[in-house]
């Protein structure tokens, strides 16, 4: 318990739950407040999911690049349960609201959005770094939100966030995602950081 502890604070993951929880509230009460519908709209759904994720990124890097890489600690499985626990926070926090007055659904777009996106960021965290995780993600969400296209099967796949749930071909892609963000994550961690970057820590 005493390591789950420490680990937790060395991924800021307090602060970061926090700021979760910070952004879904304010979502909520935004559409509570300035809506007459209770379902939200799709593009206010995928934008919330992606906050989520964003919020959760900073915790996918440590303080220590040295030990991230250490062969004591079995990483790989402590990668992949941490990636499922942000997945898991990122789904509760949006699917409680369904039994409320503004309600982030459908459930399967959000778990689908969920899971793609944090395969993606945790994708980038293993390829550019921890800090840099988010940009990808950000950027590919707000053009799939802006430019949405439902043919061809090409631009699905491209706006596979903005696609309804019935979609195979963006389930297919957040599926894609979210597996090999899991296994390059969980497998090689997140990417070092140069060492001027590391000493701003």
């Amino acid at each position: 318990m005493r390591w789950l502890t420490l680990y937790l604070r060395s991924r800021r993951a307090p602060t970061a739950l926090l700021a979760a929880g910070s952004c879904a509230t304010l979502m909520w009460s935004l559409w509570s407040v300035f809506s007459d519908t209770r379902a939200v709209g799709m593009q206010m759904v995928v934008l919330t999911v992606l906050l989520l994720v964003a919020s959760l990124t900073a915790t996918l890097g440590g303080p220590d690049d040295a030990l991230e890489g250490t062969a004591g600690l079995r990483w790989p499985r402590r990668r992949v349960a941490h990636l499922l626990a942000a997945f898991l926070v990122v789904v509760v926090l949006l699917l409680v609201t369904l039994a409320t007055g503004a309600r982030f659904g459908p459930a399967w777009m959000v778990v689908r959005d969920a899971g793609g996106l944090l395969g993606l960021t945790a994708l980038s965290a293993a390829t550019i770094g921890t800090p840099r995780a988010w940009f990808l993600p950000l950027g590919w969400t707000l053009g799939a939100i802006l430019f949405p296209r439902s043919e061809p099967v090409a631009g699905q796949i491209l706006t596979w966030q903005a696609q309804p749930p019935s979609s195979t071909a963006a389930t297919v892609t957040a599926g894609l995602l979210a597996l090999g963000g899991l296994l390059a994550y969980a497998m090689a961690g997140p990417a070092r950081r140069a060492p001027a970057e590391a000493a701003q820590q």
